[in-house]
């Protein structure tokens, strides 16, 4: 701009210079010039100005944009350390779903492993029901068995006290110390001291002991229900002399006998009879008095109600 200044001062001296030695159409033709270079000066002030202000506003944008490139560098480094840090979360997330996918498959392979252990409990389960139901069945059975188990062995228990009965009732004018009736482990005992059947050492009944079993048989004869055992006893006192007895055994066998013999006699059925002795083995008290040994000196009638039935059905257990 100071250069074109300069120029127009310097024309505007050479246009005096020459006005006196140039025509007039060459004045003009400065004049027209200087006019020309002075319209082209204002225009050029004129764009100058506008392009000043525009500078002005070009440098509040560049500070506007300088501002806005702080806060969007702000941003982007934001932006940028968020960026880093979801990507190390998708790398553990992706880790997290790469060992999902590996348990998933194993547990795939367990599940299926589960069902097949759950399919045969099922079976398992299925065979144990059956086996129950045929338990159950069983049980059902056995506790009809058992009920008529009961029944039976109520009957043989009603059956014996009435046996029971029956004997004591037909031996009530004998003293208790000659002879007693009781019930032990199912069974009637009717105990016959020595006193009352045999005198000492002998094997003939006398005739008190005669009346005792007749009585006896006639309360048991026609029964055909009972068993009867007669078990001959002693003391141990060993036989004096050489008699016709080995031992106490064998005279305990021989008075038995001769008891079963009357009891035949007299109505009882030899078929549910038997004979036996057990000699001083089976002593009811200690022999070391003399009352201890009269006591051991007996002979036991021990009568068994028939239990045919009732075996048959513990048979089928």
């Amino acid at each position: 701009m100071k250069t074109f200044l300069n120029k127009t001062a310097l024309l505007s001296i050479l246009l005096v210079f020459l006005s006196s030695c140039v025509a007039k159409k060459d004045f003009d033709t400065v004049v027209s010039e200087k006019n020309t270079l002075e319209n082209d000066k204002t225009r050029l002030q004129e764009q100058l100005a506008v392009v000043n202000e525009k500078a002005k506003r070009l440098e509040v944008q560049v500070e506007d944009l300088k501002g806005k490139n702080t806060a969007l560098q702000s941003d982007f480094d934001l932006v940028s350390k968020e960026l880093k840090d979801v990507q190390g979360e998708y790398t553990r997330v992706k880790q997290l779903y790469d060992n999902l996918l590996t348990n998933s498959s194993q547990l795939n392979t367990d599940l299926a492993q589960q069902q097949q252990r759950l399919l045969a409990i099922e079976d398992d389960l299925e065979i144990e029901r059956k086996k129950n139901e045929e338990l159950a069945v069983d049980l059902s059975k056995r506790e009809a068995k058992v009920a008529e188990l009961e029944r039976l062995i109520s009957e043989k228990d009603k059956a014996v006290q009435q046996l029971k009965k029956r004997v004591t009732d037909a031996l009530l004018n004998f003293q208790a110390s000659d002879l007693s009736v009781e019930v032990k482990n199912g069974k009637v005992y009717v105990s016959l001291a020595e006193k009352l059947l045999f005198n000492s050492g002998s094997t003939k009944v006398d005739s008190k002991g005669e009346s005792a079993l007749k009585q006896l048989a006639n309360a048991l004869s026609g029964n055909s229900d009972i068993n009867i055992m007669v078990e001959g006893h002693t003391d141990n006192v060993p036989l004096s002399g050489s008699g016709k007895f080995a031992d106490n055994w064998d005279l305990s066998v021989v008075r038995a006998t001769s008891i079963v013999r009357i009891l035949v006699n007299n109505g009882i059925s030899s078929e549910v009879i038997t004979a036996s002795g057990r000699g001083e083995f089976s002593p009811v008290a200690e022999n070391t008095t003399a009352e201890n040994k009269a006591l051991n000196r007996r002979t036991e009638i021990i009568l068994t109600p028939k239990l045919d039935e009732l075996f048959q059905l513990l048979e089928t257990y």
